[in-house]
């Protein structure tokens, strides 16, 4: 592999420096640096951050094709700037056994474009009665060391309990869908002013608060680690804040949407707007920003969910839920945290990368810009200004809720191990 001389970048949003790429590793950082026979990125005015690390991403293959491929998927991941994406289990068949996980962790080595690790499946084909095959998916090829039924929560608290004691054995950690069924059955859209004006069924915060609460509990009863997929009100914020007070091992994630969109959207009854968990209030918005600042919420996951057309353009009622949100993503947190002095860009990559590889356990991802470590880099235009077309989205689905709406940033490079999968902006 040839070098790769990143010239004048902001490493993480700090002093200009160039970085040396040989190979797949970082040769040096410093200012003034040269390289005979390199290739140059000049790199003035931009933000140089390691590779972006998703621990919440739809893949949707094998079975749903029509919405998203491992490739398109992971094309898209690098066209937002992410080198390693965590593919959930909800798949048909659905990704409970060694066999499956494996295949999932196979597409994403072909791919090339990220690294892609997939998450096991906590019970048998999702459906909360029985554990899946935790200990041989772990000691599979794909090494899963994440578990979640995301799209349905494991609301049994016996179940719940068995798999956090058996990830414990291997350091794994169980991520919940937390979303007590009985008390969401017909649920539409947030439960509130909104929803009873419209007269869509409400999911009350409480559904979301009352499971987080049950497994923080659970997993300080038997020491093990729990993490909280897309957190969306102010009470889950306070849950997760008094349950760190007392040294239970849990962290959180937020999604891009849940940071900037509200249930007042919902008024156009567009089912880009539908997703689960749904769009919260003003208040909630606020408090999940703050929380992410302040690091009650641990980091941002995507929750990329493509669909193709027919499932999300038709009425609210038969609309799937979910949004794609590769792409788009660091843009969100640039308007939301760093424009409004929340994050520094520092504290983005520590939200975005760092800390998500730390919670998921993956290897050489999340790690330092600097001298020995893996190349796996994002360059970013901060001060670009644009409109969102998905036309141009590598993501099969087109399912956003920001078509024409103008978002800061735009990932310019990305770099996976010193290879270029995005080169100005475009594919490599």
């Amino acid at each position: 592999m040839s070098k790769i001389l990143i010239r004048g970048a902001k490493v993480l949003g700090g002093e200009a420096q160039d970085v040396l790429i040989d190979g797949e590793t970082i040769a040096d950082v410093g200012t003034g640096l040269a390289a005979e026979g390199a290739t140059v990125v000049e790199a003035e005015g931009k933000i140089l951050l390691p590779g972006l690390v998703d621990l919440h991403t739809h893949l949707r293959e094998p079975g749903r094709e029509d919405s998203e491929t491992v490739l398109t998927g992971t094309r898209a991941a690098a066209s937002g700037g992410y080198t390693a994406v965590f593919a959930m289990a909800n798949t048909f068949p659905v990704a409970d056994t060694a066999g499956v996980v494996e295949q999932v962790y196979r597409l994403g080595k072909e791919s090339g474009y990220c690294d892609v690790q997939p998450i096991g499946a906590v019970t048998v084909g999702l459906e909360g009665k029985k554990l899946a095959e935790l200990g041989a998916m772990h000691e599979s090829a794909a090494g899963v060391t994440v578990f979640s039924d995301d799209g349905k929560c494991v609301d049994d608290a016996v179940i719940m309990r068995r798999a956090l004691e058996y990830v414990k054995a291997f350091g794994g950690v169980v991520a919940q869908h937390a979303q007590e069924p009985r008390l969401t059955e017909g649920a539409q859209m947030n439960e509130g002013v909104v929803s009873a004006e419209l007269g869509l069924g409400g999911w009350p915060a409480v559904a979301e608060e009352s499971i987080i609460a049950r497994d923080v509990l659970l997993a300080e009863h038997v020491g093990s680690r729990v993490h909280i997929c897309h957190l969306s009100t102010a009470g889950s914020v306070e849950i997760v804040r008094w349950a760190k007070s007392r040294g239970i091992d849990v962290t959180a994630e937020v999604t891009p949407h849940h940071l900037l969109l509200t249930d007042e959207l919902v008024r156009s009854y567009n089912p880009v707007y539908k997703v689960n968990p749904p769009l919260r209030t003003e208040r909630d918005v606020m408090a999940l920003r703050e929380a992410l600042a302040d690091g009650t919420i641990d980091i941002v996951a995507t929750d990329h969910a493509p669909h193709p057309h027919e499932d999300k353009d038709c009425e609210w009622a038969a609309a799937a839920m979910g949004m794609v949100g590769l792409e788009t993503a660091l843009s969100v947190v640039q308007q939301t945290m760093v424009e409004t002095g929340l994050l520094t860009w520092e504290a983005v990559a520590d939200r975005m990368s760092f800390k998500p590889a730390r919670i998921g356990r993956v290897t050489g991802h999340g790690r330092p810009v600097s001298a020995g470590e893996p190349a796996n880099l994002v360059l970013v235009d901060a001060d670009y200004r644009g409109e969102v077309d998905p036309a141009g989205f590598a993501s099969r689905s087109r399912n956003t809720p920001y078509e024409g709406r103008e978002l800061p940033g735009r990932v310019t490079h990305t770099w996976l191990r010193g290879r270029a999968t995005l080169v100005d902006g475009n594919l490599a």
